[in-house]
């Protein structure tokens, strides 16, 4: 059985791994339950609890009240309007929705919005500069590093992780450690060039 957590700890308390899959489980498995049964159970477990996260994101801090079951993609497109970071595949198998927490790249279909609380999170509405272009986006036009540009922010991202990781000395390097973004239109030599470009640059 799971054990139910209150909103009030929740809400002034950073959430474990523990409890954010707790209360994930919890509200899947009241979806399943038949609606006699649910409204047996009373108006105190038949909604989903909330989360309060503070999340910095492009350097303005916001503090959202969230389901915990919501990815951190579903919260910068969907409570922030931040609709840069694409959703591609919703399974972390294309690298669409990559972007940078806490200065590492992630997939963020697959990364629970209430486990990074206090997180500072950067998307590539984030990267230019008094209306300048950052480095590696002119250099994804320079080497056109994009076709449809569906994948694009997730590549730059990715690309940007790729950099200041220290895995961007060779184009062999480079394939390898961005083989987890999937640009369906086939610019690979582009964006490999992009970012041998940027990293030179640096």
């Amino acid at each position: 059985m799971v054990k139910k957590t209150s909103s009030p700890s929740l809400s002034s308390t950073k959430v474990s791994r523990r409890e954010a899959l707790q209360l994930t489980v919890g509200a899947v498995a009241l979806t399943g339950l038949p609606s006699e049964t649910a409204a047996a159970t009373g108006p105190s477990t038949s909604a989903t609890p909330r989360v309060t996260v503070a999340l910095t994101v492009n350097g303005t801090t916001h503090t959202l009240d969230i389901d915990p079951r919501q990815s951190i993609l579903d919260v910068l497109r969907e409570k922030l309007d931040l609709s840069g970071t694409k959703k591609g595949c919703n399974q972390g198998a294309c690298g669409a929705c990559t972007v940078l927490v806490d200065g590492r790249r992630i997939v963020s279909c697959l990364t629970l919005a209430a486990m990074h609380d206090g997180a500072q999170i950067q998307t590539v509405e984030g990267l230019e500069s008094n209306g300048a272009l950052h480095p590696l986006q002119q250099a994804f036009i320079d080497h056109e590093g994009l076709q449809c540009g569906f994948c694009t922010p997730g590549q730059i991202m990715s690309g940007l992780g790729c950099i200041s990781e220290g895995h961007a000395t060779s184009p062999e390097e480079i394939k390898f450690w961005m083989s987890g973004n999937i640009c369906r239109c086939g610019a690979y030599p582009g964006i490999v060039a992009a970012v041998a470009d940027a990293a030179g640059r640096g």
